[in-house]
């Protein structure tokens, strides 16, 4: 459990420094209307990883950005446990409201569809997603 929030914070700090050489900066706090980003946590089930990140790569990617979901960041654990069987992701929204009809958009997409079930041919690749919006501070170096 530990380990898993100290891999969140990690990954979130690392979005901060990327956000800054992005050029992008948040004034405020405000989820309604603000750019949200959100970090995504997904564990694999035991020898799917490669899978996934094959799918990221080739496909998912570039429908997130057709939806309005911007990539940010891709990680995997150097450590295990989560070594094996985790993909840690950062993308961005321009709202939260934004992010929900991005998602839906996403996941109805007869693309996104065809991708995941030839993807899945030979079983279940996530076992579970974890997922966390957040904003940036006013303190925040991102500019």
């Amino acid at each position: 459990m530990f380990k898993d929030k100290l891999l969140i914070v990690t990954a979130a700090t690392f979005l901060l420094g990327a956000a800054y050489l992005m050029g992008t900066r948040q004034s405020t706090v405000r989820a309604d209307s603000s750019p949200v980003y959100e970090l995504r946590t997904y564990h694999c089930y035991p020898g799917k990883l490669d899978a996934l990140l094959a799918r990221f790569r080739d496909h998912t990617m570039k429908l997130f950005e057709r939806h309005g979901m911007h990539n940010v960041a891709y990680f995997t654990p150097t450590d295990e446990p989560q070594k094996n069987d985790t993909l840690i992701y950062i993308i961005s929204h321009e709202s939260r409201q934004k992010a929900e009809e991005n998602w839906k958009a996403f996941q109805a997409d007869p693309e996104w569809t065809k991708v995941r079930e030839a993807s899945e041919a030979s079983g279940k690749i996530v076992e579970k997603v974890d997922r966390v919006f957040m904003v940036s501070t006013d303190f925040s170096p991102m500019k």
